[in-house]
């Protein structure tokens, strides 16, 4: 399952994104895995779950966040949960020409086959969103 977390700088979807990670913390019989751009939240997120810094991994660019998420999966098939904090810092410095659709797309099929669920923190108002992407915005 692929979920958005959407709104500009500043509109709380770091702090929805902490609270789903300690929810999925509670429920999960598995891992859970934080990707985040920098290590800002290392005193945020309890430690059981895997903080992963993209910075660490020269992850940059959409293919190279999707190759790392797949290798998640592929390496470990506890993982119940994967979020990706700050999406947009993570896949636009290698490219300007971001397709929201299609990555969005690849992950629901990767979540599929792995049985992951994934959540997307995406500085985008609704307006912003691609229309066959809204039904995966959460409130």
């Amino acid at each position: 399952m692929i979920s958005l977390l959407i709104g500009k700088k500043g509109s709380g979807k770091t702090k929805k994104l902490i609270e789903k990670v300690n929810a999925a913390l509670a429920s999960s019989g598995g891992n859970v895995v934080v990707i985040e751009k920098g290590m800002k939240l290392t005193y945020d997120i309890p430690h059981k779950a895997r903080l992963v810094d993209s910075d660490e991994y020269d992850i940059t660019g959409a293919p190279a966040l999707f190759g790392f998420i797949s290798g998640i999966c592929a390496g470990n098939y506890d993982v119940t949960d994967i979020f990706v904090d700050s999406t947009l810092k993570i896949v636009t410095p290698a490219t300007d020409d971001f397709d929201l659709e299609r990555f969005i797309g690849d992950l629901e099929k990767l979540g599929k086959v792995s049985g992951a669920n994934i959540v997307l923190s995406v500085s985008l108002s609704s307006e912003e969103i691609p229309e066959s992407c809204a039904k995966y915005i959460q409130e």
